[in-house]
Order: C-alpha cells, then sequence, then structure tokens
C-alpha cells in the first residue's frame, strides 16, 4: 500500500468516534440505527410501489412485497455486517431492495401477465429468474480475488465518485419534491416550502455535526431530519392519513407464491447481476475507505469478494421470500462519514429495526411518510461526502497521463447520462435501463480502459518507492 493511502487511512480513523470493531452502548448504537435506518427506509420500499403500480397489484400485495423488502433488506444487512463464514464483509454495510433491477422486473411482470399469468404468479415468475440470474454474483464472487490488476484504487476511485455525483443529482430531485412531483405536478415542483424544509435539515444537521459533543455529532443525521419532520408537521407537510389503512402484523411465507422463470429474460437478469457486481465494489470500497480500513491488498479483496457473495445470496434469500433482488445501500456510507460511527456492531441494530418495520407495517409507516424535501436535505450532504471519498481514493494513485484519460473519458461517459439521458433513446429498453447509471455506464469505462490501455514503464518502476515518486513528478 502507498504511503499516501496510508496516511489517508490514519486520517480516517482519527476522525471515527467508533471503529470498525468497537462497541458503542445501546443507547448509542440506537441513535445510530435510527437514522441510517431512516436514510434508507424510503429507498427500500420505492421499488415495490414502483412495480405494484406498473402491474396493477392489488393494495393487499403491494402491502405484502413492502414488508417483505423490509424484511429481507434486514436480514441481508445482518449477514452483511455479521459476515457468516465466507458470506459478508463484515463492514458496515447496509443492504435494500435495488433500483438496478427495476425496469427488468417490471418487464418480467407484464411479460407474465401478457401470457395470462395471475398477479401471484406474476410475482413468482419475477423470483424464480432473480433466483438464478444471482447465481452469476455468487459464482463471480470467487474471482474478485483474482482481479487485484483490474480494480485498482484508481478504478474504485472513479466508482465511488459517481456514485456520488448520482445520489447528488436524487437527493437535488428529492429537496424539490420528489420524483412523482417532478413528473407529474411541475408547478409544485422546487416550491419555496420544499427548499425551505431541506434547508433547515441541512442546516440542522451541519450544526449538530460540528458540535463537539459526541452524542450530538453521532445522532446528527437523525436530529437534522427529525427538525424537518417536526417543521413539515407544522406547516402541514406530513399525512398521517395512509398509516390507518396499514395492516398491523405480516407474516413472512417462503415460496408463499411459488416460483416460475421468464426464459426470455434469464440473461438479461444475469447480466444486471454483474453490472450489481461492479457497484458493490465500488460501495464497498467507500465503506472500508471512510472506516478506515485498506482499500487495497488481500483484506480487503477478501472483504469484497465476501461481500459481493453476501450480494448474490440475499438476493436469492430475497427471491425465496418472493421479494426483488437486494444490493448495498450509498448513502449509508455518508451516514458513517458524517457521524463518525464505522461500527459494523450498528448494523445488528439496523437489520432489527428493517425487520420490525416488515413484520409490523404500522411502525414503518412513520418513516413513510417523511416529506421528500426532508430526505433530500440529509441526502444532498451524504451524497457529497460519498462523492468526495472517491476523490481521496482516486488521489492514492499516481495520476499519470494514462490515469487522467482514465477518469475524462469514465467521468465523461458517466455523467453524460445524467446529463442528457436522451442519449440513449435510440438504445433497446434492456440496454437503455442498464446504461442510464452513471455508476455502470463511468464503472465499466473504467474498468474496460484499465484492462486495454498500457501501462508506462517509467511510472511502474517509480511507484515502487514512494520517495522516488515524489521526485519523479517533481521532475515532470
Amino acid at each position: 500500500m502507498s504511503t499516501i493511502s496510508q496516511q489517508q487511512r490514519e486520517e480516517a480513523k482519527s476522525e471515527l468516534i467508533f471503529r470498525l470493531n468497537d462497541r458503542p452502548s445501546l443507547a448509542q448504537s440506537l441513535i445510530a440505527a435510527l437514522q441510517h435506518s431512516a436514510a434508507i427506509f424510503i429507498g427500500i420500499i420505492t421499488p415495490p410501489i414502483v412495480v405494484a403500480g406498473a402491474l396493477g397489484l392489488d393494495p393487499a400485495m403491494k402491502s405484502y412485497l413492502i414488508s417483505m423488502s423490509l424484511l429481507v433488506s434486514g436480514l441481508a444487512t445482518f449477514v452483511q455486517c455479521k459476515k457468516v463464514g465466507p458470506v459478508g464483509s463484515g463492514l458496515l454495510s447496509i443492504q435494500g431492495t435495488s433500483f438496478t433491477f427495476l425496469a427488468t422486473v417490471t418487464a418480467i411482470g407484464l411479460w407474465a401477465q401478457a401470457n395470462g399469468a395471475s398477479q401471484e404468479q406474476m410475482i413468482a415468475t419475477i423470483a424464480g429468474t432473480a433466483l438464478l440470474g444471482s447465481s452469476v454474483e455468487i459464482i463471480f464472487s470467487r474471482f474478485i480475488p483474482l482481479l487485484q490488476k483490474i480494480i485498482t484504487p484508481l478504478v474504485s476511485g472513479i466508482i465511488v465518485l459517481l456514485i456520488g455525483i448520482n445520489l447528488i443529482a436524487v437527493g437535488i430531485r428529492d429537496v424539490g419534491g420528489g420524483a412523482y412531483v417532478y413528473a407529474n405536478l411541475p408547478e409544485q415542483f422546487a416550491s419555496w416550502e420544499n427548499l425551505m424544509l431541506a434547508g433547515i435539515v441541512l442546516l440542522s444537521i451541519v450544526l449538530f455535526n460540528r458540535i463537539k459533543n459526541k452524542w450530538f455529532r453521532m445522532g446528527s443525521i437523525f436530529f437534522g431530519m427529525l427538525v424537518g419532520y417536526i417543521v413539515a408537521v407544522f406547516i402541514g407537510k406530513v399525512d398521517f392519513s395512509a398509516l390507518t389503512s396499514m395492516s398491523l402484523v405480516t407474516v413472512p411465507v417462503p415460496f408463499k407464491f411459488g416460483l416460475k422463470i421468464a426464459g426470455p429474460y434469464i440473461i438479461p437478469m444475469m447480466l444486471l447481476f454483474l453490472i450489481t457486481t461492479v457497484e458493490t465494489m465500488g460501495d464497498l470500497t467507500a465503506t472500508s475507505m471512510i472506516s478506515g480500513e485498506p482499500v487495497e491488498g488481500d483484506l480487503y479483496m477478501k472483504r469484497i469478494s465476501g461481500g459481493v457473495l453476501a450480494d448474490g445470496v440475499n438476493s436469492a434469500i430475497s427471491s425465496c421470500l418472493n421479494s426483488f433482488p437486494v444490493t448495498t445501500f450509498s448513502q449509508n456510507n455518508g451516514v458513517i462519514q458524517m457521524t463518525g460511527v464505522a461500527s459494523r456492531y450498528i448494523g445488528f441494530f439496523i437489520a432489527g429495526f428493517l425487520a420490525l418495520f416488515g413484520i409490523f407495517p404500522i411502525v414503518g409507516g412513520v418513516f413513510s411518510v417523511i416529506p421528500y424535501p426532508v430526505i433530500g436535505g440529509a441526502v444532498v450532504v451524504l451524497a457529497g461526502t460519498i462523492a468526495a471519498g472517491g476523490i481521496r481514493i482516486i488521489s492514492t494513485s499516481i495520476l499519470d497521463r494514462r490515469g487522467v484519460l482514465i477518469i475524462a473519458i469514465a467521468l465523461g461517459l458517466g455523467l453524460s447520462v445524467i446529463l442528457y439521458p436522451e442519449i440513449l433513446k435510440n438504445f433497446s429498453p434492456f440496454f437503455k435501463s442498464m446504461f442510464s447509471s452513471p455508476i455502470t455506464t463511468g464503472g465499466l469505462t473504467a474498468i474496460f480502459l484499465n484492462i486495454i490501455l498500457p501501462r508506462e514503464l517509467r511510472n511502474r518502476s517509480l511507484s515502487r518507492d514512494p520517495s522516488k515518486d515524489m521526485m519523479g513528478q517533481q521532475e515532470l
């Protein structure tokens, strides 16, 4: 590992209140877990809501899918943080329902519907196809340690940077009022009320985070969102009526609707699991870096391998509960960096909360009515810290002409699909869905260029000695 990388790891450790294997008190754990849960709750329940709407599922089915998504996310988070044998990263890595599969999952349901399937059979077809596809990620995870020359800190840093930038776009949309308001009620988007709420949350997070008392820093995200939530209640922006229609208990039943397979969508589903592998590697790299842990070497690769394996195994478990594929969530890395709590034991409490929300929907309902601007104000801060983390990882590499070229092309193509999504209008629906993510487009570009572009011999020889690197750069 380079001297620069080691120095940054020490800096990251010095900013932490609780490190990876520290055990916070019960009260500290609950506060930390609550703000992680608040940051991801909407992200977990949105995919089943969107799919249920697109497929015309009845309210009971929609409620069941939401509950299973939360329960599975809790189980997956526990496995990821606990590390069961080779399965799991052993980092404070949170898992939830993946947006990457949204378009393909919907397409599978519509395909089954067109072939005369009932709503139960539609969900069974989605689950069966996803279960088969998850084997790709499980198998691929066993070969990640062999890819150390391909998945370098430069590549990982680019992916993490793109993750942060993509989340900034999501956060700003939530600040304005959310995706639905943006698409259907443009006159209400970015209203003064929405901007004020987001501004209050953002300012509150900064103030709480800068207080020297560790309790306020640890709970800065939660306290900031709580202030915004209270203000939103007083100005009439919170609708509690939705809570009255929620069931009290949802009992999970494995294979409740059975399993079926959509033949035409087997390969697309497998490709998506391959893409998810790249995104998960980026998320776990960010988690490792902000936790003061290595971002290269054997331990790092072992964690990445276990994390990707857990991604595939957890998605398989999700299919068995007739839910959708899961993956690591990026915004939680921002929570770790802002609060200084990297203890993986917090993950057990987060898992407990998510499982509780899934089994008792009325409990999670309190989170489900949080206004989007309140969430957006927090996500903008978290996303910015993730992007900054990506820059820090990139800085551990020697940026010669080759490195700069990889960064330029990967960022250029990755950001292009955010700025002008219409550039993909002539692609098929599947490829349009796949490459609409800047993480996928930029990440795959960085990996591809890192493979095909030859390394310069002079830089390779210099990199053996950090002191010579410094001298060499001065001469250049």
